[in-house]
């Protein structure tokens, strides 16, 4: 496919993720333009090419377009990729359904559900753009690392297998590998919930727990994920891949991980405000984990992390009250019998 017939990428949002992306279609040669709320800021990046407050020390393709109108960014896109936070998405998506062409189809790369309802944000797309062409870009990747060259992957879920096919092309480069899958509420659930996880391992290093600790945590969280996975009828393959345990590792163990330097920050004493106000970013867990609290009691799970995070966030205990709280539950198997229904002979 030549350059000059490749579909055109309208991506919504320009923070560091949103950048990254960009960035990299646009070295793809693929028509891409970036859109940002802030016309001031977007108008600094395309003068110095780079990012100045998420991204500052890295520079972005010349053939990046940058618009701050999102009618004209819109206008003959053929697919529309939307970077922004959680609260952030279903204002944007209302704002974007009239404006779309007719054949332009729908993309995400973000991680977390709708506020205040605990939907997936496939869900909203389902309702707001039904019957058009949609797929979520998720999996281990921080901003910085995909935009500086170095080796990532990520996985592409959709609703039409073209479709996640032709995105997974356009994205994939020679340090950038993309899969593809149909399971886009697994993918969903673990992009958002392995936030909430990352949260308590950050408070255990805060707290200088030890190794152990983090990797006792990180084991039983991604119990946690698949049993709540198991319960929603996501697939245990994609929980146990990219987008599920891929992702947890990363946003667990690595300190560029906004979730992860707030447990860090929490762990030492720091109080959550202005946890917060260090980090100079959304934080999604603080919101993540009153959702997946509210899934976990609707469908009668104990998840204790999970819950014990959502209570630390919410000033209800100390970190050190939660971690006796986890230490003090009673023995039991490490799996129900019946979390995996395998077949034999």
């Amino acid at each position: 496919m030549s350059p000059t017939s490749r579909p055109t990428v309208a991506v919504l949002g320009a923070g560091s993720w949103g950048t990254a992306l960009a960035a990299l279609l646009a070295r793809n040669d693929v028509p891409t333009r970036l859109w940002g709320r802030d016309a001031e800021a977007l108008a600094a990046m395309a003068s110095a090419r780079r990012n100045l407050r998420y991204l500052p020390d890295l520079d972005l393709p010349p053939e990046l377009v940058y618009e701050a109108d999102l009618a004209t960014v819109l206008r003959g896109a053929d697919i529309v990729l939307l970077v922004v936070p959680s609260h952030a998405f279903a204002a944007l998506l209302d704002q974007i359904v009239p404006l779309l062409d007719p054949g332009a189809k729908v993309s995400w790369a973000t991680k977390g559900f709708e506020t205040g309802t605990g939907r997936f944000l496939h869900e909203l797309v389902d309702e707001k753009l039904p019957g058009r062409p949609a797929a979520v870009v998720t999996g281990p990747s921080f901003a910085r690392e995909v935009t500086a060259g170095l080796p990532s992957a990520v996985t592409v879920h959709a609703t039409d297998e073209a479709f996640g096919k032709e995105l997974a092309v356009l994205l994939h480069a020679p340090n950038f590998r993309a899969y593809t899958g149909n399971d886009i509420l697994g993918a969903e659930l673990g992009g958002a919930m392995k936030n909430v996880l990352a949260v308590a391992t950050g408070v255990a290093d805060g707290m200088e727990l030890g190794l152990n600790a983090r990797a006792g945590l990180i084991t039983r969280g991604m119990n946690e994920m698949l049993r709540l996975g198991v319960a929603l009828g996501a697939r245990a393959e994609t929980l146990m891949g990219l987008a599920g345990l891929g992702d947890l590792v990363l946003t667990c163990t690595g300190d560029l991980s906004r979730n992860r330097r707030l447990g860090l920050a929490l762990g030492k004493g720091i109080p959550l405000d202005e946890a917060v106000r260090q980090i100079g970013q959304v934080v999604e867990s603080v919101v993540t984990a009153d959702e997946v609290a509210r899934l976990a009691g609707f469908h009668g799970l104990d998840l204790p992390i999970s819950a014990a995070v959502r209570a630390v966030l919410h000033g209800e205990v100390t970190p050190a009250e939660g971690l006796r709280t986890l230490m003090g539950r009673e023995q039991k198997a490490e799996y129900p019998v019946d979390l995996f229904p395998y077949r034999h002979g």
